[in-house]
Formats: C-alpha cells, sequence, structure tokens
C-alpha cells in the first residue's frame, strides 16, 4: 500500500497541471478565439437579406464615405507617427541621455494621458482652444479645434508617453565604450550622435513608431470629441452600427481597421525583438555629465511638451470647478452634482467592472503562464499564439464580436449579455496580450532550484503554485492586476457597444455628457475617473517601492 498511496496525488498533480493550461486556453478560445470568428462570419451575413456571400464587401466599393475615412484614419496616422516620434524621442534623450533638471517632473507628466481616458485630452483642448476656450477668449478671437488639427494634437498627447517609455528602453541599451573610442578618435558629439545613438535605437523608433500608428488609427475617444466632420474608421463603424444599425457593414468596416492594425503589430514585435537582441549583457550604460547648453536646451523643450500634458489635464480637473468656463470664472461644486446618465452608478459600475477584469485576468494569466512553462507542446504553443494576437484587435472591433456572439437566446453564454461579468471579460481579453508577455517574463526569473526543492521534498503541484510561484510573483500579479484595472477604468471603445440603459460605464458617461453639451460635469466625472486611477497608481507605488536602508 505504501508503494501505490502516491499514485492518486501523481494522478492529481497531473489534473490541476492540465487544468492550470486547459482552462485559461478555453477561457482564451471563447472569449477571444470565438469572437474574432463570429465577426469575420458577420461580415459575410448581408443587412436585410441576411444571405451568405461578400455582398458586404461589394457595398464597400460603393461607400466613398468609408475610403474617406480610411483615408483620413491613415492620413491622421501617419502625421501623428512622425510628429510623436519627434517629441517622443526629444523627452526620452533628454531623461536617459542628459542631466537637465527636473526630468522627474518631465516623468511624471509622462504618466498623466495614461491616468484617464484618451477623450479627456479632446476635452481640454475644447476647453483651452475650442471656440469658448481660454486662449480665445485672451485673444479676442474664435479658433477651430475641431477636425484634423484638433484630433492631430489630441492623439499625440495620448500616444506620447508609449513612445517615449519605448524610447527610453531603446536607450539604455547603449553601451559607453563605444562612445569612449569615438571620443578617443576625435567624433565630435554630432558625429558620434549620427553613428552611434541612431543607428542603436533605430528598431526602437521603428517599434515605437507602429505603436503610435495602431494607437491612432483605432482610437475611439478623440475622434468622437473633437474629430467633428473628419471622419476616421473608428467613428465609421460606430455610425454604420449604432446610427444606421448595419450590422453587416460595421463587421467589413471592422475588418479593414483590422488589417493596418494588425500589420502594425506584426511588424512592431519583429523589430521590438530585434531591439532586444542589441543590448549585449558586457555593455556599459552610458553615464551623461553635465553640459550646460545641451541640457538646457532638452529641459527647455521637453519642458514645452510636458507643460501642453499638465496644461491640457490640469485644464479639465479646473474646468470641472469652474461655474461657466471661461466667462464666469468663481469656484463651485455644481458640476458634480450629477444627475443626469445615471449620474454616478456609471463609475461605480466601472469600479466593479475593473475589479473583477483586474482579479479574474490576473488569476487567469497566472495560471496559463504556468501551465504553457511546465507543459510545453501543442496545447502551449497555440496558447502562446493564441495570447499574442489581442494586442493586434482594436477595442472597437473586440467589442463589437462580443456583441455578434453573445447576443444571442440561441446559445447559453446569451445570458452573459448585458452583464457587468461580460464587460469584465471584453476589458480584460481587449489587454490579455500585454498582461501575458509581462506573466510569463516574470516566470522565468522564478529560480528552478525552488521548484525542483519542493518537487524533491514530495510537494504537488498546489505546493508549487503556493509556495514558490505565487509568493516569487507577488510584485509582478499586482502590478498586472493594477494594470487591468486602471485599462479597465479607462477604455471606451471597447464596451461602447456593449453597454445597455442600466448598465453604463464610466468613459462612456463622459462622453455622453459631452455630446449632450454638459462639458463642464464630463469634465467632473472624468476628475473623478482619474482620482480612482491615480489612487491605485499611487497605491502600487507605495507598494512596490524598496524601503530605504537602515543606517545602522
Amino acid at each position: 500500500m505504501t508503494k501505490t498511496a502516491p499514485l492518486p496525488m501523481q494522478a492529481a498533480d497531473r489534473w490541476l497541471l492540465r487544468a492550470c493550461l486547459w482552462l485559461p486556453l478555453a477561457a482564451l478560445v471563447m472569449f477571444f478565439g470565438v469572437p474574432m470568428l463570429g465577426i469575420a462570419w458577420r461580415s459575410l451575413v448581408q443587412d436585410g437579406t441576411g444571405g451568405i456571400g461578400l455582398g458586404n464587401y461589394a457595398a464597400l466599393l460603393d461607400t466613398p464615405g468609408v475610403w474617406r475615412a480610411l483615408f483620413n484614419s491613415l492620413l491622421l496616422g501617419g502625421s501623428t507617427t512622425l510628429v510623436t516620434l519627434l517629441l517622443a524621442f526629444v523627452v526620452a534623450y533628454g531623461i536617459e541621455r542628459t542631466r537637465m533638471p527636473g526630468r522627474s517632473f518631465t516623468a511624471i507628466g509622462m504618466t498623466l494621458p495614461v491616468l484617464a481616458p484618451s477623450l479627456v485630452l479632446g476635452l481640454g483642448l475644447i476647453f483651452l482652444l475650442g471656440r469658448n476656450g481660454v486662449v480665445g477668449k485672451a485673444l479676442g478671437i474664435r479658433p477651430e479645434i475641431y477636425g484634423f488639427w484638433g484630433l492631430l494634437v489630441a492623439d499625440v498627447l495620448y500616444a506620447l508617453p508609449q513612445a517615449v517609455l519605448i524610447l527610453r528602453t531603446a536607450l539604455r541599451h547603449g553601451d559607453a565604450r563605444q562612445y569612449d573610442a569615438a571620443e578617443v578618435l576625435g567624433a565630435t558629439p554630432w558625429r558620434q550622435f549620427v553613428d552611434i545613438t541612431l543607428p542603436g535605437v533605430r528598431y526602437g523608433l521603428l517599434s515605437a513608431g507602429f505603436v503610435v500608428f495602431t494607437v491612432t488609427i483605432t482610437d475611439f475617444g478623440n475622434a468622437v470629441v473633437i474629430g467633428g466632420n473628419f471622419q476616421v474608421l473608428a467613428t465609421e463603424i460606430y455610425n454604420q452600427v449604432s446610427g444606421q444599425m448595419k450590422f453587416g457593414m460595421g463587421a467589413v468596416i471592422g475588418i479593414v481597421l483590422l488589417v493596418p492594425a494588425a500589420l502594425s503589430v506584426f511588424i512592431e514585435h519583429l523589430a521590438a525583438q530585434r531591439q532586444a537582441g542589441l543590448g549585449a549583457e558586457s555593455a556599459v550604460p552610458p553615464v551623461p555629465q553635465p553640459h550646460a547648453g545641451r541640457d538646457g536646451t532638452f529641459f527647455a523643450a521637453s519642458l514645452v511638451i510636458v507643460g501642453t500634458i499638465y496644461a491640457v489635464v490640469i485644464t479639465v480637473i479646473v474646468a470641472s470647478f469652474i461655474r461657466l468656463w471661461p466667462y464666469r470664472l468663481d469656484l463651485t461644486l455644481k458640476h458634480y452634482d450629477i444627475d443626469i446618465a445615471g449620474g454616478y452608478a456609471p463609475l461605480w459600475t466601472s469600479i466593479g467592472v475593473s475589479l473583477v477584469a483586474a482579479a479574474m485576468g490576473t488569476l487567469l494569466l497566472f495560471l496559463l503562464a504556468f501551465g504553457v512553462q511546465r507543459l510545453p507542446g501543442r496545447a502551449a504553443s497555440a496558447a502562446r499564439l493564441l495570447s499574442a494576437l489581442p494586442v493586434a484587435v482594436p477595442g472597437l472591433v473586440l467589442g463589437l464580436a462580443y456583441v455578434f456572439t453573445f447576443n444571442t437566446a440561441d446559445m447559453p453564454w446569451g445570458l452573459l449579455y448585458g452583464s457587468a461579468l461580460l464587460l469584465a471579460l471584453c476589458n480584460y481579453y481587449h489587454y490579455h496580450t500585454q498582461g501575458f508577455v509581462s506573466m510569463m517574463t516574470a516566470m522565468r526569473t522564478v529560480p528552478t532550484a525552488l521548484d525542483d526543492a519542493t518537487t524533491v521534498l514530495g510537494g504537488g503541484v498546489a505546493r508549487v503554485l503556493g509556495d514558490v510561484y505565487w509568493p516569487a510573483l507577488r510584485t509582478t500579479l499586482l502590478a498586472i492586476a493594477v494594470f487591468l484595472f486602471m485599462r479597465s477604468m479607462v477604455t471606451l471603445s471597447a464596451v461602447i457597444f456593449l453597454i445597455t440603459p442600466s448598465l453604463s460605464m464610466g468613459a462612456v458617461t463622459v462622453m455622453r455628457l459631452d455630446e449632450a453639451g454638459f462639458t463642464s460635469q464630463a469634465a467632473a466625472f472624468s476628475t473623478c475617473i482619474m482620482a480612482v486611477v491615480g489612487a491605485m497608481a499611487l497605491l502600487l507605488h507605495l507598494i512596490t517601492r524598496k524601503p530605504v536602508p537602515s543606517a545602522h
């Protein structure tokens, strides 16, 4: 009996290990793979007749508005990418390669757009540069911020933090010995910049460029607030589905939007791999030396760039306390007395949905990454491949795919439609790829010796998970949970098609208030969202910061 006793435990371990892989994988297939197949199928179902064929694609050829929106999206994406890369490189270089003052101030400013729904930047620009904006009132003019130029500025500010983050990482891969050798050979600082710095960050620039392009052409919030008559693909999908109830045409436009986004993500992935391969383990990171002229120039440029972000975000916050912007500037709290669009119920719904997305998503990612690492094979390969795809799917397309898949009375999963759980699942799988990559990276840092020691001492899979991986990855798990919470709080495009009159989200409420003309109340609601997200980010910082070593 002593010889056969361990066998049931071994069988239990095998089943538990398989469950770690197969349960999250099944959920990934159900809540990402099936909806994406659903939107592809729905694009073949002709509106009105219900017939199957390429009629919707043929109708696309006779819909000039879609082609105009596609051209506008590509024009806006290309323009935003060029401007953002230039500004992002200035900021990233100033932080990483100079001794300019205010680097912490600049880095904090780069986080502000992440804490708010994207349409907040559009709101801030309207308060500043709109027809009744403070700048126009001060100068006695009525500037026209709606359209291409306003959308360009809003998208640049929205995409800038992501580009800066990528370029800062690329600049850290430099090797000080190359610069020392160039200086010995008599190369000027400009020559060193052209021959060493730029080639060293070329893949980082390429990666940042495609990230910015993808973010821009798929953004819905800024386009709906400040785009005016400048139609882009994101707003065209919304108009086709919500305005004209043409679900088949909306699905086709979603497929069209998916192609450039997926291509950009694929090229960005290749660029990121090339950039990662450039860093040698023996490289000595460059340590910038003080240089008054260079440091002052980058400080001034960075101050203008990050100052614009501060100005736009702070303007939204200040406007929420102003009685009538910009004519009656006395302070008031009346805009926080929101009794339309469900009051503050959507904010509490967002918090609840975001908490569920964070807790459920972190657990599923933890189990999936563990199962992929411990059970290599076809299932693990399929999980890796499928986990890499959500990042290429715009939120608007994923949300529309959920409508086609779950808005049904014929399937049991139709019970999920209109529920907070489905909103949480959509938000989680919208950002699944980023969480999976972070979790897999952290899994590789867990010492295999601890895993082996626990197994040798008789610990099963449950003990390995609880005693080795869970404690070792606690900080990463918390960071991923906060990331999912923050993105779920501010996302708009992924949930715009899934809300109901009785179940709305905070970012959608901001859009509804702005559409109804209650811009100050939209600013107040945005401020509440930013306060919640900012508090969560601050909490993560306080929990994960390293304690100051004692003097003793």
